[in-house]
């Protein structure tokens, strides 16, 4: 018996030093990843939280200068009732009603031509389409106004020698213009990946489908958009957070003569131009994390929906 017992221990202190060498090597690992997220991530939205609930006031006849006071929810009062930001998320609606389903849909119908094209044709159309991506958004800003611009741009020259009349900076042409920005920017990351996600179903489903009769067609809409549909969930809550985010398109368009963009023209503007421009520093936050609990709602909702549907499947 006593033999037996000094048998188990070497290997109960063997299992125990290899989950300790386990739980060290985790630990190692993680710990840069929480260490940027808690600098990235933490610390911002708790100095942006902090900052939120205080203003600046003038003391007496204003010869100190502003001082820092106290204002707990008056900067989220303010912000809410102010009738620019609210009108900011009626933008952002008609943005992503227009901008969803050219964006889901178009990506979705590349990858499936990228799925079933030749490997020669296959990389460069994928080389294609992720390259304006890849494009700085400085340099993006300076193409996009010059094909804008008229009496600059060959784009409009073009349109108007085939009379079609189309003010890309008027109150009208603003928000196609935005989309289109954001499509040419974004449409390839989202095809790669879609075909990232096809290139990973069982080819040997698509065999017994083709075999069973069923054509192109049915085989990309029955057979393969189902089983990429965790794919499509995970891009279509990123483009739901993103266009929340807008920000980057409607400020090159504020950059062209005659815009119809203002500088509070989406929440996003609103917040910097009460930062960088009014020095409202408080307002701007509270109006950040107005957005932020938008975004978040936004992306519970698109989950919980997901889900269910998921769940009322057979």
């Amino acid at each position: 018996m006593s033999t037996l017992g000094r048998g188990r221990a070497p290997r109960r202190s063997t299992a125990l030093s290899s989950r300790t060498r386990t739980r060290l090597a985790a630990g190692t690992l993680l710990t840069p990843f929480f260490v940027l997220f808690t600098v990235a991530m933490i610390v911002p939205v708790g100095y942006a939280l902090w900052l939120s609930l205080f203003t600046e006031k003038q003391s007496g006849l204003g010869f100190d200068g502003p001082r820092t006071v106290f204002d707990g929810l008056g900067n989220y009062a303010t912000a809410l009732g102010d009738q620019a930001f609210r009108d900011g998320f009626w933008v952002l609606l008609g943005y992503c009603a227009l901008y969803l389903p050219l964006m889901i849909g178009g990506a979705i119908v590349l990858a499936l031509l990228l799925d079933t094209a030749l490997a020669r044709a296959r990389r460069f159309f994928q080389l294609a389409l992720f390259l304006p991506h890849a494009i700085p958004g400085l340099i993006a800003a300076l193409i996009w106004i010059y094909l804008y611009t008229p009496q600059l741009s060959p784009v409009v020259a073009a349109m108007e020698a085939g009379g079609i009349g189309f003010d890309f900076f008027s109150s009208e042409g603003t928000l196609p213009s935005i989309v289109n920005i954001a499509l040419w920017q974004w449409l390839g990351y989202n095809v790669v990946i879609f075909y990232a996600a096809l290139q990973a179903v069982d080819r040997s489903l698509l065999e017994a489908a083709t075999v069973d009769g069923a054509g192109n067609w049915r085989i990309a809409f029955s057979v393969k958009l189902p089983l990429i549909r965790s794919s499509l969930v995970m891009v279509l809550l990123f483009t739901v957070i993103g266009s929340l985010q807008l920000f980057t398109e409607p400020l090159i368009l504020s950059r062209g003569s005659g815009s119809a963009v203002t500088s509070t023209w989406t929440p996003n503007m609103y917040a910097y131009s009460a930062a960088f421009e009014r020095n409202d520093y408080g307002l701007a936050a509270a109006a950040s994390v107005l957005i932020a609990l938008a975004a978040a709602a936004l992306s519970f909702v698109v989950t919980r929906f997901t889900n269910r549907r998921k769940e009322a499947r057979p």
